[in-house]
């Protein structure tokens, strides 16, 4: 073990006992630094050179934990958190298979055990090599802390001014939660030491191959994918016709509202494009593979599905937007459209990697990924909800002031515009919350300070004595009009 990584991985310990304890922001990204470090250090130990593939795994893993430094909403978090976890599991193994890449974003996992009796020799050999060095590093340190501490409390004591800024900046540390902050500190440990294991001696997750399916004959092949392509046309067919105006006749005949009709049918458009891919994916493996006539008609029939599917997802999105419009936007309903435009933008690579080839495919595909996660988390879902439910009041004068309470303080600047008393039911929730919480700046996300700084003392008083009824009757209904007041796919 380097030396180099050796004091990464302590100080990814100690940042974890010392920032973690109170919360979740830029101190993740603070402690993924050094950890990240180690690994690099281990690495270049072990002569392994860095590669596109893996720095660019390494750079939009910290990318992504930037979201919980700007975001107060947990859920667009927690999906960088472990979208996060697994690109840095992609960048210590180097993956580029199907199955490569899904042990690999995994196998971080699996070095835990191993890393533990690599991390212990490491220490045993290097004090037992350099005991006289590591002496004088340990001897520096302690006389380093206490003339911090010494002088650190002088200064504290003379100036007020100084003091508050030291307490601002220094983590509160109390002997009440020591067994927390310790088992952080062990978690981080561990963490940062089998991130440089694997760095040092990744598993080969390539070597394992999955056989392809056995080829079938063209017809065998093509005859049920062609029919499917036929049934895609004829349905698509019918929805231009809807589209280009053919409403109020669809209306008529079915008996639905407007929004019914939206909402009925996205669900059942997502759930196709997702056994589209399906379908591909068996496609693939059971395809003819005698010449260039079955790779020609491989592609044909194969990029026509893509290219259908493509337009199913148009549908879908559309029908969204109905959806929305008549009910308001919610967390369900942004994250599945944002699922299904990245399963359009997955159709997108497939249907390039039919004309350019699939070396690249695997990549690129979990390289998607990654980017929809870390938009979806920088163009900040909850403030986006509060934005369209604000908007969508002064259009129909309807909003659902019950739901929007249940949002983070990202949707303060929005909820803000509207009039009183809407303003202060809507806000008073999260104000509470925001005048409760003590967390210090390191664990505080820019949404939250935002808020802060907009909300300032402000108190709600009597404004919210009559929330209850300001979601339904002349100031909106729940969440659509009179007839359907409720939306049974949305249970938040």
């Amino acid at each position: 073990m380097p030396g180099a990584t050796l004091l990464a991985v302590l100080a990814t310990g100690l940042l974890s006992a010392l920032l973690l304890g109170e919360g979740i922001g830029l101190n993740l990204l603070v402690v993924a630094v050094p950890a990240a470090l180690a690994a690099y250090f281990a690495a270049r130990a072990a002569a392994r050179r860095l590669r596109p593939w893996t720095a660019v795994w390494a750079v939009g893993g910290l990318a992504l934990l930037v979201v919980p430094a700007l975001r107060d909403a947990g859920w667009p978090s927690f999906l960088a958190i472990v979208s996060a976890f697994a690109l840095g599991s992609l960048a210590l193994h180097g993956s580029r298979s199907w199955l490569g890449m899904f042990l690999g974003s995994l196998g971080l996992l699996t070095s835990v055990a191993e890393s533990l009796g690599w991390g212990a020799r490491g220490v045993r050999d290097r004090m037992a090599g350099s005991r006289g060095r590591w002496g004088v590093v340990f001897r520096s340190t302690v006389v380093a802390v206490v003339l911090l501490i010494v002088f650190g409390a002088l200064f504290a004591s003379a100036d007020a001014a100084f003091a508050d800024v030291l307490g601002s900046l220094m983590p509160d540390v109390s002997v009440g939660d020591s067994p927390w902050r310790f088992f952080l500190g062990v978690l981080g440990l561990v963490g940062a030491l089998a991130a440089a294991y694997t760095a040092a001696a990744p598993v080969r997750w390539d070597g394992l191959t999955v056989r392809p399916g056995k080829a079938r004959g063209r017809l065998e092949w093509a005859l049920p994918l062609v029919v499917l392509n036929l049934l895609f046309a004829a349905f698509l067919a019918i929805q231009l016709t809807v589209l280009l105006g053919g409403y109020d006749k669809v209306m008529a005949e079915t008996d639905l509202s407007y929004a019914q009709y939206a909402r009925e049918g996205f669900w059942q458009l997502l759930w196709a494009t997702l056994l589209t891919l399906l379908v591909i994916a068996l496609a693939l493996r059971w395809a003819p593979r005698g010449g260039a006539r079955d790779r020609t008609l491989v592609r044909g029939v194969l990029g026509t599905l893509c290219l259908l599917t493509l337009v199913v997802v148009a549908s879908a999105l559309r029908r969204m937007d109905l959806y929305v419009d008549a009910y308001g936007l919610t967390r369900l309903r942004i994250s599945v459209a944002a699922v299904e435009l990245w399963l359009g933008v997955v159709l997108v690579l497939i249907m390039a990697a039919g004309a350019f080839g699939a070396k690249m495919l695997p990549r690129a595909v979990a390289a998607s990924a990654a980017v929809g996660v870390l938009a979806f988390g920088l163009i900040s879902p909850d403030g986006l909800i509060a934005e369209q439910n604000v908007a969508r009041y002064d259009r129909h004068h309807s909003i659902d002031v019950e739901y929007l309470r249940g949002l983070s303080a990202d949707a303060v600047p929005a909820l803000d515009a509207l009039p009183e008393p809407l303003r202060s039911c809507a806000l008073e929730e999260i104000q509470r919350s925001l005048r409760s919480s003590d967390e210090p700046w390191y664990a505080t996300s820019w949404g939250e300070a935002r808020a802060r700084d907009i909300l300032g003392d402000w108190d709600p008083g009597y404004r919210t004595r009559d929330c209850s009824g300001l979601g339904s009757g002349d100031n909106g209904s729940e969440r659509g009009d009179a007839d359907d007041p409720y939306d049974p796919y949305d249970p938040y």
